[in-house]
């Protein structure tokens, strides 16, 4: 995820001397000229209106800030996410984080509430029809009105759910969900960690979709390797926000080295087209994955685009049953043999990111590799 760009970029490498040589940290409280252009960069490539950026230093802190400017935009406080979503392991992130690793942190701060997932493959209310019709955003928001503290701030949510089985909301489902949004006077947040940065074959994943988000957030692969991450909003939110008393800082806030390996790393993004590389691995890998559907019977699904693509494993396609103990051995094997994949929903799922660097003949490899592991646990 983070290491997107390959390992040791020559050009990240050489924006890391240039700020060693010159100035490796600045005070939050003074802006520094690093921050100034990666701001005025983002801004290039970013939909019109989201203008105003604010560096931090991973997902997680991103996603507080988007809450954060929310709560203090809107006056409410409560916000609410997909159960399959990830946002991060601070406090606040994982109180909207129900994909998992909540148990056992004690109890979180009042006001977090979780929405139905749009995961058609396993959907009870539209598995069977021809497409959504979005019950489960009425469902989801008919609970959401009934419990609610009537201070409803946002909803943050993944464009495609990645930590969560590399879940895609069916066409139109997030348009809906602005639209519910708008009418109650809540903004949306979209966490573009990973999908972000021309990851999914467009420069953000929300263009696909036809939505612009009031709030989103971007980090993983942002710094190319390095630890820095971004909060992304209108002129109208950020003026409100800053008018009420928002304070969001850490000690490393807009560091000038952060900031310069992400300026190096958007230079990359676009010089080497990484929207248009993203899309032909992704087509290429995704054939595979596919024949390896047709020969497999364990396959039950594939889904995902770009970089971001996973397989479901499911012991009987009718029913659908998930195939947990036999995906945890099929990652212990493809570990085993070399290729490291991410094992989601206790097993079911096996989500590959493969980075922009990737050839073919990696491709080709990891596909035999695959291959071989379904067909001795089946």
């Amino acid at each position: 995820m983070c290491a997107a760009l390959g390992h040791n970029h020559p050009r990240i490498v050489q924006a890391l001397q240039e700020s060693a040589e010159t100035l490796i940290h600045s005070h939050m409280t003074m802006f520094n000229d690093r921050e100034i252009i990666l701001a005025s960069r983002l801004a290039e490539i970013t939909p019109d209106g989201l203008n105003r950026s604010m560096f931090l230093g991973s997902g997680s802190d991103s996603n507080e800030a988007a809450m954060a400017i929310a709560k203090r935009y809107t006056g409410g406080y409560e916000v609410a996410s997909p159960v399959v979503s990830f946002h991060g392991m601070t406090d606040a992130a994982r109180a909207v984080t129900f994909s998992g690793w909540r148990q056992g942190y004690g109890p979180f701060a009042p006001g977090n509430y979780p929405i139905i997932a749009p995961y058609r493959y396993r959907c009870s209310f539209c598995q069977d029809k021809g497409a959504c019709d979005y019950t489960c955003l009425d469902t989801s928001f008919e609970l959401l009105d009934a419990q609610a503290d009537g201070r409803m701030a946002a909803v943050i949510t993944e464009p495609l759910f990645s930590a969560g089985g590399v879940i895609e909301p069916p066409p139109g489902w997030l348009q809906e969900l602005k639209l519910r949004c708008e009418w109650r006077g809540m903004l949306l947040i979209l966490d573009e960690a990973q999908t972000g940065l021309a990851k999914l074959g467009s420069m953000w994943a929300f263009e696909q979709e036809g939505v612009v988000p009031d709030i989103f957030t971007i980090s993983k692969h942002f710094g190319g390797g390095i630890a820095i991450s971004a909060t992304i909003t209108t002129d109208e939110i950020e003026e409100k926000a800053v008018e009420t008393g928002l304070v969001v800082a850490h000690s490393h806030s807009n560091d000038p080295l952060t900031c310069n390996a992400a300026i190096a790393s958007l230079d990359i993004i676009l010089e080497e087209s990484l929207v248009d590389v993203a899309d032909r691995i992704g087509r290429y890998w995704q054939g595979h994955l596919l024949r390896l559907k047709e020969r497999h019977e364990l396959v039950g699904d594939v889904r995902g685009r770009g970089l971001l693509q996973g397989i479901e494993f499911v012991t009987n396609r009718e029913t659908r049953e998930p195939a947990y103990e036999q995906g945890q051995r099929i990652g212990r094997m493809l570990l085993e043999n070399g290729l490291i994949v991410s094992i989601r929903r206790q097993g079911s799922v096996l989500r590959l990111v493969p980075p922009f660097t990737t050839t073919e003949d990696q491709m080709d490899l990891a596909a035999e590799i695959l291959d071989a592991a379904i067909g001795a646990v089946t």
